[in-house]
């Protein structure tokens, strides 16, 4: 990790420039700052999580909101430094949702010369046939957008469909399981879709929300809001960000101690007899 820091530095004190997607960035200290952070966070899940095999595609999946568009513009930063050696092609699933800006993203990526695909799905229709008014419609939208996301990926000749989920996306799913579905289980780095064909991946997963909130403003990325999930309210999912958001207050530094624990398990100190063989532990006694 040292080294990815000294290479970037390396490459900004000579002068060689960097990505066009940072053109008209921010030349702060602030921002160089915030910047490297980023990176640094998106560098240690790469390789903990070994998600590179040189030579092989991404799909990078942009929605338009500030997590894609940073996901987006750390994976160029980091290919552009000769430090993510695979290909990137961008993807928006146009699903069809109301007064969609359908120019804002091809204009865009065209713009800055960036490989893309733009779909069209009307999956929109879809969720509100199959949902009554006022129901919450994000389970179902992202189910479908998930698989048309993996045939694109096919499509496209893609090992992986990268994903803009970050640390406080996945502390929230974590806290929706514990507290709803009586399990411990979060986001994963890395997972294999049902039929064994596209990976995804996470390279966000360490990165605080609030950092990438302040990277999309600096970046003043063209931000295109949600108008399903986003628009709805009593959701479990803004509720565990609300507690979530008073436990970092009262206490500041914890979500990353609790993204950390996600990695720190002892399972023979938790209830899962799957996991530890607690009944073996009358062999291992001795008699005193």
């Amino acid at each position: 990790m040292d080294s990815a820091v000294l290479d970037m530095d390396a490459v900004d004190e000579a002068g060689s420039g960097a990505h066009p997607i940072y053109a008209n960035a921010p030349h702060t200290v602030e921002f160089n700052k915030l910047r490297k952070r980023l990176i640094r966070n998106v560098r240690e899940a790469i390789e903990k999580f070994g998600m590179v095999r040189p030579g092989e595609k991404w799909l990078v999946a942009l929605s338009g909101g500030k997590d894609s568009y940073g996901l987006l513009a750390l994976l160029l930063d980091l290919k552009w430094r000769g430090l993510l050696p695979v290909e990137l092609v961008a993807c928006n699933l146009d699903q069809g949702q109301p007064n969609f800006p359908k120019h804002i993203l091809p204009a865009f990526l065209e713009g800055l010369g960036i490989p893309h695909r733009i779909e069209y799905r009307d999956t929109y229709s879809i969720v509100t046939e199959k949902l009554p008014a006022g129901a919450t419609y994000c389970s179902l939208c992202s189910r479908l957008r998930r698989g048309n996301l993996y045939r694109i990926a096919r499509e496209e000749g893609c090992t992986a469909l990268v994903l803009g989920h970050h640390r406080d996306d996945s502390l929230e799913t974590f806290f929706m399981n514990l507290f709803h579905g009586g399990k411990l289980a979060a986001m994963p780095p890395r997972l294999l879709n049902d039929e064994g064909t596209v990976e995804v991946l996470r390279p966000l997963i360490f990165c605080a929300e609030d950092d990438l909130q302040k990277f999309s403003d600096a970046m003043a990325f063209p931000i295109i809001p949600c108008d399903l999930c986003g628009s709805q309210d009593g959701l479990e999912r803004n509720a565990m960000k609300a507690m979530l958001t008073d436990i970092e207050k009262r206490m500041p530094g914890r979500k990353d101690v609790m993204i950390r624990a996600l990695g720190n398990i002892n399972p023979s100190h938790m209830l899962d007899t799957k996991l530890f063989d607690f009944s073996a532990l009358f062999d291992k006694r001795t008699t005193p």
